[in-house]
């Protein structure tokens, strides 16, 4: 989010790192603590790329909706234009929920009788509040996002909520393709033990229900069936294979130079690491100048201990210091002038 102690430039020689990343990727993620300034440091570098001429779509997935504040403007669920080559959406995961859940409904309703559609209903209302249903659902809208976007922009930037949430999100590809891919091997081994049972010959009650001896109507929803398994396995294989691409994707973590920030930063990119997402580069956001005061310089040292632990931990990631500034990085021209000096 937008920070209300302000962002300052980067360091001379850390400069071009930043933008380099964002040169050589395709999809480039934000993530870390809450109030950390990801949303910032993400519109400071989309914008940046930008003006080099790339066209750049941001997308947050975060609730709090930042980009439109920070932005100062309406941002909503589709493409909106900031600036030449920079569009941005907000991804409302309320909305989203709502249409990921119409969708598994209708695809219930086409399958299912019709007595059996206010039952489907209930389930789909009490799935609405069920663990990790938010999480799927931006998931596939991010899985959309890519696979659409990724012809019409040069780099898609995600800002993304709170590590914790991002962290889960970044693992669920690997979940969901494989439980997808388990249910399309259970229907597979199911047909095969029916045809197994028939060929036998040895109960001729045994009503056959595989796809030779189904009726039309049986055939089609079958059909239907596999198809809707196989649409959402190669999504999320897709996107599976995206994310772990590091010639195509990377992930910022962006911090505060204090404890919790620093421990949760050390256990944000083992989970990606564990996802198989590569994390090229840490931002530290809202460091203390040095040579402002007494206060600022101890406050400072202090900073320097925290860091020196993360130091030790991620030795060989490439870190970026943010420093303090007078005043908000707020609307374009903010940015603007923030983007500039990366």
């Amino acid at each position: 989010m937008a920070s209300a102690y302000g962002n300052g430039a980067l360091p001379s020689g850390s400069r071009q790192l930043l933008l380099s990343l964002a040169r050589s990727k395709k999809t480039l993620f934000f993530g870390g603590k809450g109030g950390v300034g990801k949303t910032t440091v993400s519109a400071a570098v989309s914008l940046a790329r930008a003006n080099e001429g790339a066209s750049v779509l941001l997308v947050s997935t975060d609730p709090a909706h930042n980009l439109g504040h920070l932005f100062d403007q309406s941002i909503g669920s589709k493409p909106v234009r900031i600036t030449a080559g920079l569009d941005a959406i907000e991804v409302d995961p309320d909305a989203t929920v709502d249409t990921h859940l119409k969708q598994v409904s209708t695809a219930l309703h086409s399958l299912m009788p019709v007595t059996r559609h206010a039952e489907i209903d209930k389930h789909m209302a009490l799935s609405r509040h069920a663990p990790g249903m938010h999480e799927a659902a931006i998931l596939e809208r991010i899985a959309d996002i890519i696979h659409e976007a990724q012809q019409e922009y040069d780099l898609i930037v995600f800002d993304t909520a709170p590590s914790g949430h991002t962290a889960r999100l970044m693992v669920l590809p690997e979940m969901m393709s494989a439980w997808t891919e388990g249910l399309i091997k259970r229907r597979d081994k199911a047909d095969r033990f029916a045809e197994f049972v028939r060929d036998l010959g040895t109960d001729t009650t045994m009503e056959d229900k595989t796809l030779g001896g189904a009726t039309q109507s049986e055939q089609e929803k079958e059909s239907r069936i596999r198809q809707i398994l196989l649409r959402r396995r190669n999504k999320f294989s897709r996107l599976r294979s995206h994310l772990a691409d590091e010639s195509m994707t990377s992930f910022v973590i962006v911090l505060a130079a204090e404890r919790l920030p620093v421990l949760e930063t050390i256990e944000l990119h083992e989970q990606l690491l564990n996802a198989d997402v590569k994390v090229n580069c840490l931002v530290v956001n809202k460091r203390a100048p040095v040579g402002m005061g007494e206060f600022l310089d101890n406050r400072h040292q202090q900073e320097e201990r925290h860091l020196q632990v993360l130091q030790e931990k991620l030795p060989e990631l490439n870190r970026h210091d943010l420093y303090l500034q007078a005043s908000d990085v707020l609307g374009l021209a903010g940015l603007e002038a923030f983007a500039r000096s990366l």
